[in-house]
Order: C-alpha cells, then sequence, then structure tokens
C-alpha cells in the first residue's frame, strides 16, 4: 500500500505515520490489503529523525501547492490520501488569505490530482468542530448530532466545512473515497505552542506539567470537547480503512468527544501533579480567543462514530495519563494516578 500523509511531519501526521508502520497489512476500499509498502510525508519541514529513518518512508518538503504544481509531488499509484496540512484557527482569523490559499486552494488541488488517479484513492479530510457555530442571537443545541447543519463563525471553520463539501462532490461523482472526519481539540498536544485559539487546552497540561508557567485565556466555567492522541489516531485508522458500506455517507463523521470544562481540567492536574504544579496555570481572559472557543460546540451525540466502534476518553485524567505514557520524559513532576 502507498499511502500519502499532508502534514505528516506534524504532531498529528507522525503519529499516524507511526501507527500505519506498526501495522502488518492496512485494508482499502477498492485496493484490498496489504502491508504498507510506501508512506509519502509532504509539509514544510522534514519528518523526525525516527520515520525518516524507516526505508518505507520518503519525505517531501516544500509547500503542498507548489509540490503538486510542478509535479514534485505526484499522486500515481498512490492509494490513499489523508489530508492533516492546515493553517489553524487563529492564524486564519488573523489573515484571510493565508486560510483561504492554505486551507481552500490547497486542498481542492490536492483533490483534483486525487480525482485523475487510475483508481479512486480513499482520500480522509481532517476536519474540525470549528464548522460549527451560533449566529449572532442564535444559540446551538445541547448536543450535536452527526446530522445537525453546520454554521460556522470562523474563517477557519468555514474553510473546513468548504472542503468537507467538495469532498463529499467528488465522493458523489466517483472521483474518490471520501472521508470526512471533525477532529475534536486533541489534549494533550506535545511541543510547543501552536497559533490555534485551542492551543491552550494542551498547554495547561503540557507546560505545567514541564515546570512551565501557562495562561489559560477563557473563564473556567468555559466548556470543551476533547480528546487524546489515541482516540484521534483510532478515529483516523478507522477513516482510512472503514468499507463504504460500514462508512456510511460521505458528509462528515463527529469523532466522539470528552465534554468538560477548562476548570474541571485544572483540577484535574491539580490532583494528579500537586498543588505547585496547579499554581502555574495564569488566569487571563483574552475576549478574542474567548470568543472563538466559547463558539464552539461542547456536546456530541456521535451516533455514526459509535456504530464504527469509536468511543470518546473516559476522564480529563485520562487525558494526561495518555500524554504521560506517550511522553515521559515531558514531564518533571510525580503524578498519581
Amino acid at each position: 500500500m502507498r499511502i500519502l500523509i499532508t502534514g505528516g511531519s506534524g504532531f498529528l501526521g507522525a503519529s499516524l505515520a507511526r501507527e500505519l508502520l506498526q501495522q502488518p497489512a492496512i485494508h482499502l476500499e477498492g485496493k484490498g490489503s496489504g502491508p504498507v509498502t510506501e508512506l509519502v510525508l509532504t509539509d514544510l519541514v522534514a519528518p523526525p529523525a525516527d520515520l525518516q529513518q524507516d526505508t518505507r518512508v520518503r519525505a517531501v518538503v516544500g509547500d503542498l501547492s507548489d509540490l503538486l504544481h510542478t509535479q514534485t509531488l505526484k499522486l500515481d499509484g498512490v492509494d490513499a490520501v489523508v489530508h492533516l496540512a492546515a493553517a489553524v484557527s487563529g492564524e486564519c482569523e488573523a489573515n484571510l488569505d493565508l486560510g483561504l490559499q492554505s486551507n481552500l486552494q490547497t486542498s481542492l488541488n490536492l483533490l483534483q490530482a486525487a480525482r485523475h488517479q487510475a483508481k479512486q484513492p480513499v482520500f480522509v479530510f481532517a476536519s474540525s468542530v470549528a464548522v460549527f457555530g451560533a449566529s449572532a442571537g442564535q444559540q446551538l443545541p445541547s448536543s450535536i448530532s452527526d446530522t445537525y447543519q453546520p454554521t460556522p463563525q470562523s474563517s477557519y471553520g468555514i474553510q473546513k466545512f468548504m472542503v468537507e463539501q467538495l469532498v463529499a462532490d467528488f465522493s458523489r461523482k466517483g472521483l474518490i473515497h471520501g472521508r470526512n472526519v471533525r477532529l475534536m481539540t486533541v489534549s494533550v498536544r506535545p511541543g510547543k505552542p501552536n497559533g490555534a485559539a485551542s492551543s491552550f487546552l494542551s498547554g495547561m497540561f503540557r507546560e505545567p506539567l514541564a515546570g512551565q508557567a501557562c495562561t489559560v485565556p477563557v473563564p473556567a466555567d468555559t466548556r470543551v470537547a476533547l480528546a487524546s492522541t489515541d482516540k484521534t489516531m483510532q478515529g483516523l485508522m478507522c477513516a482510512l480503512t472503514a468499507p463504504t458500506a460500514t462508512w456510511g455517507a460521505p458528509t462528515a463523521v463527529n469523532l466522539p468527544a470528552l465534554t468538560t470544562t477548562v476548570g474541571e481540567m485544572a483540577q484535574a492536574l491539580k490532583e494528579i501533579a500537586g498543588d505547585a504544579c496547579a499554581a502555574l496555570l495564569d488566569w487571563k481572559v483574552d475576549a478574542k480567543v474567548q470568543a472563538i472557543v466559547s463558539g464552539w460546540p461542547s456536546q456530541f451525540d456521535n451516533d455514526r462514530a459509535k456504530r464504527l466502534g469509536l468511543v470518546a476518553d473516559s476522564s480529563v485524567k485520562s487525558l494526561i495519563q495518555s500524554y504521560a505514557a506517550r511522553h515521559p520524559h515531558a514531564i518533571t513532576c510525580a503524578l498519581k494516578f
């Protein structure tokens, strides 16, 4: 099997790459089953060293649209595409042109390249809960279903929803086997903060556990929907490998979410890592970040995900435990689970 991951050097891309390389065989719609023979990772930077050392991995570094235009990156013989590359929420709100180019135009260019393959590839698109939002004077329902009509209230959400519709249309026309998945906010992401409005939802665990301060820009009662890396990987793998009859319509699947509040997150950190660690949280409300994050839904019914065998994380403490298991060297304090 030949699989392409865009954004393959990033946190989710690299995590998925490792997951795929560990599988003895992958089943893909219209392709049968077999081991990964080539994993193409494209991004603005080279992938982590462990992936570069695997002979099945081929890195293609550069701007995705440029790579496609110059045919430095070709999709000939690619059995599946997992499209993770994107400009993040805060960046898109600050720079409309960046979002339009990175999230909309580049995705369309990738879809156009995919549609011209001799055999339709599986095409997994990583969308977001940011496709949902309430217009002024309106409220979201208490729980969002898979069929609830998105009304995004940010540039990032609008761009993600537009690509969802393109993937669904290309699938309807039989050009690809499209799979739209709406990812929850992943917590805890390793590494450094990024430009996403939701970045603090990882930082408020990651930084204190490493002995560093973290600013929390929303009130403690802010409700959020979270997923661990483990559960996110399960969702992406399911989207990649589920037969069409099982997956269902090309419209998006809301992946399972753990619903909690930012205050409950802080309390879990205190119980697991102690008072001194929790004291590293610096609560300073940022109105712009609060407006974006509080506009996202926090409760989902996830009917399709459940039918696919996917479940949410059990607790906030389990998020921290999952992170600690994956990144033990990033933690400098004693934990009590």
